[in-house]
């Protein structure tokens, strides 16, 4: 939130005055109702939209730069839940590095079309290799929103955002971009080779996402007051999660064997996570401990031994990707290929969609539009063989 600013008195002239984000604003004598009425009017202005008051004092209008700090200060308010403002702030980045003291009514075809070109350009790590053409878009498509978010608060002109709108996203095939893999379920024979390398807690949050078909971020978030018990099928009723914006409820169904696994997590407290890093990283630990073969009147005790020590104090929860690297290391201990936790709702989906219909796999993913389940649940394509076997 921003601080009210004061009525301040300047005693060498007289003369009221406001600081804005830095700036003093003189507003004439002090005391006197004129300047009482102009301080009101501003700190209203600033109260509600202290960036645009801010742009007013450059000739040019403000840089790319106060935009995109001015945005990424909106994002960190309106998007508190998932992986979206962590997203604008790697999409802002070649921004800061080529045009960060451009006038920001000056970022137009040219300098977009430069900035998406700092994007083909990089690479991203050894294995992946450069972007795909599918995140390119996604990142040229964030800095449009940041822009028409700026002509919303009068930082620049709605000819600027309506200009970048004109050039289109990469296309397929016409492009240098490569293309991403989409993610495909992962079979189960390979999740139960997996299983045993993980610790209980991570192997129980495989389990029950397997059954639950949820989507990673909504297993970690879970805690025993989402919880309704009192029918034969149990209710998880999630107040944040991925279209709340959109006034759509979010209710996750647990079946019996589900209920089996999440038993024994709901005796803690109400508003803790069910799933513990912490309670994860001990057991980790104690089966190292139970490992050793060196006598305890020898050698490190344990937790003696610094350089072992982590460096920081494990969460209080899991998050998508510490969920997602917990698994990955248990690839590596079994030498299995790494499949990531957004892969089991897939399968869970194809599984659903295969035993009961598109509409049913769209029921328990929480979807409201059946084209949205396609992407997640591969077609039976045993189904369209046996098909073609006895009619082509």
């Amino acid at each position: 939130m921003a601080r009210e600013p004061g009525y301040c008195l300047h005693k060498a002239s007289g003369q009221a005055f406001v600081r804005l984000g830095g700036r003093i604003t003189y507003l004439g004598k002090h005391g006197s109702p004129e300047s009482q009425e102009l301080y009101n009017r501003l700190k209203s202005e600033w109260l509600l939209n202290r960036h645009s008051v801010k742009s007013k004092c450059s000739l040019d209008g403000p840089t790319m730069a106060e935009v995109c700090l001015a945005f990424l200060d909106h994002a960190k308010d309106y998007y508190p839940t998932g992986n979206e403002y962590n997203n604008f702030t790697q999409a802002v980045k070649p921004i800061s590095e080529l045009y960060s003291m451009l006038p920001a009514k000056k970022f137009g075809p040219v300098e977009f079309r430069t900035t998406r070109a700092w994007w083909l350009n990089r690479e991203t790590s050894r294995k992946v290799g450069k972007c795909s053409r599918k995140t390119i878009n996604e990142q040229m498509n964030r800095v449009k929103r940041l822009i028409k978010w700026a002509v919303a608060e009068g930082m620049v002109e709605v000819s600027v955002y309506e200009t970048l709108r004109c050039v289109e996203s990469l296309k397929k095939g016409r492009c240098t971009a490569p293309e991403s893999k989409p993610v495909k379920p992962v079979d189960k024979a390979t999740v139960d080779a997996t299983l045993p390398h993980l610790t209980t807690v991570v192997a129980d949050m495989v389990r029950v996402q397997l059954l639950l078909g949820c989507r990673p971020g909504e297993l970690c978030k879970l805690t025993p007051s989402m919880f309704n018990t009192t029918e034969g099928i149990w209710e998880i009723f999630l107040e944040e999660h991925k279209t709340a914006h959109r006034g759509k409820e979010r209710i996750i169904y647990v079946g019996p064997q589900a209920q089996e696994i999440l038993k024994k997590y709901l005796n803690r407290d109400p508003d803790a996570a069910l799933f513990s890093p912490a309670e994860s990283e001990q057991e980790r630990r104690d089966k190292v401990h139970q490992k050793r073969r060196t006598k305890m009147s020898c050698g490190n005790r344990p937790g003696s031994n610094k350089s072992l020590a982590p460096k920081r104090a494990p969460r209080t929860s899991f998050d998508a990707h510490s969920y997602t690297r917990s698994i990955a290391n248990g690839c590596k201990k079994g030498k299995i290929p790494i499949w990531t936790a957004n892969q089991l709702r897939h399968t869970r989906a194809t599984e659903i969609r295969k035993r009961f219909g598109l509409e049913a796999a769209a029921s328990v993913l929480g979807h409201s539009e059946i084209g949205v389940t396609q992407v997640y649940a591969e077609a039976d394509m045993q189904r369209a063989i046996e098909v073609v076997r006895l009619t082509g």
